[in-house]
């Protein structure tokens, strides 16, 4: 069994396959699936012609974005594990919470681009380190705020050394 949860309409949408085919919600799929080439089909269902292709796959994470008919949408798809992981509260399980950044290397601190209390996007700059004469800017791993900084300018780190921890 999946659970497929369609972004752009707010929907959830429970399939099945078994012997008699897919289940929809419970109801039987009566319609034509036919493969144009990898990644593009055409589907009859109820009468009504559809033409999906994938866009995006991202196996890791179950989502994948899709055109049907032209109309871009993501899909989040659970399978039976995760679902029933959610059943017992676990849905997280998998989830790394990031709380800070640390020096991949030993170096000097060249720049800090932020400052405490502040919000950063991932991939956004948060201080360049430099080593072996070598400037390596230093980007956020994930969307927090800057709880302290333990470095300023000037500073000499070593590898594995704690420079901000996020909220």
């Amino acid at each position: 069994m999946y659970q497929v949860d369609i972004e752009s309409i707010s929907q959830k949408i429970e399939i099945q396959n078994d012997q008699n085919g897919f289940q929809l919600n419970g109801y039987l799929f009566e319609g034509d699936i036919q493969v144009i080439r990898p990644g593009l089909f055409h589907i009859i269902h109820q009468h009504k012609a559809f033409t999906v292709e994938v866009i995006e796959v991202n196996y890791a994470e179950k989502v994948f974005v899709i055109s049907i008919n032209n109309k871009v949408t993501t899909l989040r798809v659970r399978d039976r594990f995760d679902i029933l992981l959610a059943k017992m509260g676990m849905s997280d399980i998998n989830a790394v919470k990031i709380n800070q950044v640390k020096a991949p290397m030993p170096g000097l601190i060249l720049e800090v681009k932020v400052a405490e209390q502040t919000s950063v996007q991932k991939g956004d700059p948060l201080l360049i380190l430099e080593a072996m004469k070598m400037e390596n800017v230093i980007k956020s791993p994930v969307e927090a705020v800057i709880k302290e900084l333990k470095i300023v300018k000037g500073d000499s780190v070593e590898k594995g050394q704690v420079l901000i921890v996020f909220e």
